[in-house]
C-alpha cells in the first residue's frame, strides 16, 4: 500500500566549521531503501519563515504532513485559515504523483481538547466524522490520510491541557473510530486512506499508549525522537542516536526509544525515526568539558525562536569562528560551543542525519519523519536522499 523511493546515504560533513574531534571518513552507503520520508510542514512557516510550498523537496519525500488541523470548541475538527496553502499543495502533488499528503491534527499547543473529544462514543464519532467531512470530502483528492498528534494522552502535555487517566483507553477508541470511517470512505472511493500518529519518544509517555492495540489500526507511527533535552538547564543532546559517554539520561536516545516500541510488538516497518531540522541553545554554560553536561543559566543572549533552525545555524553560528564544532562519537551528533559567551548548541547536521538514516536502513525500520521542512536549506535533505 505504500510508495517507496530508493535512497543512498552519503556521509556529509558541514563545510567550513572548526572541529576539535575527528569523525570517520565519509563513505557511500548501500543497501535496502528507506521506504518513507515524511516531512511535516509548519503552516505558519509560510509567512514567518518564508517557506515556499512550490519549492519543497517533493521528489525526495513520500509524504508531506500539513501541521496543524485543530479541534474546535464544539469538538469538531477545524483548520485555521490556510489561505492559498491547500491550493499550493494540490499543485505540488500534481507535479509529483508519488507524493502523499496528510492533515496532522493537534500538535503541542493544539492538544488541549483531545481528552474531551476522545471521552465518549458520541464525542469520538463527532470528531472523527467532522475530520472526514472537512479534509477528505471537502477537499477531494488532496488529502491521503489523517495524522493524530496528541501531546500527550494521560499526562505530559502543555500546562492547562485537559488530561485524564482514561485517555490511555480512549485514545485507542478514538483511533479505532477514525480507522473505521476512513475505511468506509476508502471503499466508496476505491482507495486506502492512511491513519498515523505522532508518538512521544520518552518512556513515561510511551507507557501511556496501548501499543499492542494501537499498532493494527495505524499505517505507521511517527516517533518524535527529538526534544529529548532542551534549554535552559543542563546541556544535553536534542536527538542523540545512542547514549553519549557519561550521559546522565541513557534511556533518552533514538536507539532506546526504538527498542521500547519494538519490544512492545510494533512491526519495524511501521516505525519512523524522527529527524529534527533544528537545534536548541543554552546560555551561560561554563567552559568545562567543552560545555557538555554542564549547567547553563538560561537561553543564549539574543537567541530568537528560529535561531535553532538548521538553515539559520548554517548562515550564522556555523560560520562564526568563535563557535567550535564538536562531535560525540557514541551519540553520533555534533554540538557547538562558544567559550567566550558560554553559548552551547545541540543540533543535527548532514553527518548526524546520515547516521540516523543508516540506522533506519540497518534496522529495517519504516523510514524517517522530519520536523520540519521549513528549517532546512537543502543540506539535510540531501543527507537523507543522497542526491
Amino acid at each position: 500500500m505504500h510508495l517507496s523511493l530508493r535512497f543512498a546515504v552519503a556521509y556529509l560533513v558541514a563545510a567550513g566549521v572548526a572541529c576539535t574531534s575527528s569523525a570517520p571518513a565519509p563513505s557511500p552507503a548501500s543497501g535496502p531503501s528507506v521506504p518513507r520520508v515524511v516531512g511535516y510542514l509548519a503552516s505558519w512557516g509560510v509567512s514567518s519563515k518564508g517557506t515556499r510550498i512550490a519549492e519543497l523537496p517533493a521528489r525526495d519525500l513520500t509524504h508531506i504532513f500539513y501541521a496543524f488541523g485543530e479541534i474546535r470548541d464544539d469538538g469538531q475538527a477545524g483548520v485555521d485559515n490556510p489561505g492559498t496553502n491547500f491550493d499550493e499543495l494540490a499543485r505540488l502533488k500534481g507535479r509529483n504523483p508519488h507524493l502523499k499528503l496528510a492533515i496532522s491534527i493537534g500538535g503541542w499547543t493544539g492538544s488541549g481538547k483531545f481528552s474531551n473529544v476522545a471521552l465518549t462514543d458520541s464525542s469520538r464519532r463527532v470528531f472523527a466524522q467532522s475530520a472526514i467531512d472537512l479534509f477528505i470530502r471537502q477537499h477531494p483528492g488532496l488529502f491521503d490520510g489523517i495524522d493524530i498528534d496528541w501531546e500527550f494522552p494521560v499526562a505530559g502535555g502543555m500546562q492547562g491541557n485537559v488530561e485524564r487517566p482514561v485517555d490511555k483507553e480512549n485514545f485507542t477508541l478514538l483511533l479505532a473510530e477514525l480507522r473505521r470511517l476512513l475505511d468506509t470512505e476508502g471503499v466508496k472511493n476505491h482507495r486506502h486512506y492512511e491513519l498515523t500518529i505522532a508518538a512521544s519518544a520518552r518512556p513515561q509517555e510511551i507507557a501511556n499508549l496501548q501499543i499492542a492495540r494501537l499498532e493494527p489500526l495505524l499505517d505507521f507511527i511517527n516517533v518524535m525522537t527529538y526534544d529529548y533535552h532542551s534549554g535552559p538547564g543542563t546541556t544535553n543532546f536534542n536527538a542523540p542516536l545512542y547514549a553519549a559517554k557519561g550521559d546522565p539520561t541513557p534511556e533518552l536516545n533514538v536507539h532506546a526509544t526504538m527498542r521500547a516500541f519494538l519490544d512492545a510488538g510494533v512491526a519495524p516497518a511501521k516505525l519512523l525515526v524522527g529527524i529534527p531540522f533544528y537545534g536548541h541553545g543554552y546560555g551561560g554554560v561554563p567552559n568545562i568539558n567543552d560545555g557538555l553536561f554542564q549547567r547553563g543559566t538560561g537561553t543564549p543572549v539574543g537567541w530568537k525562536g528560529t535561531d535553532g533552525d538548521w538553515r539559520a545555524l548554517a548562515q550564522s553560528r556555523l560560520r562564526d569562528a568563535r563557535y567550535v564544532r564538536h562531535w560525540e562519537s557514541r551519540a553520533q551528533v555534533p554540538w557547538l560551543y562558544d567559550s567566550t559567551t558560554g553559548t552551547w548548541v545541540s543540533y543535527d547536521d548532514p553527518q548526524s542525519v546520515a547516521a540516523k538514516v543508516r540506522y533506519v536502513r540497518d534496522h529495517s525500520l519504516g523510514g524517517v519523519v522530519i520536523w520540519e521542512l521549513g528549517g532546512d536549506d537543502g543540506a539535510l535533505m540531501r543527507a537523507i536522499s543522497g542526491r
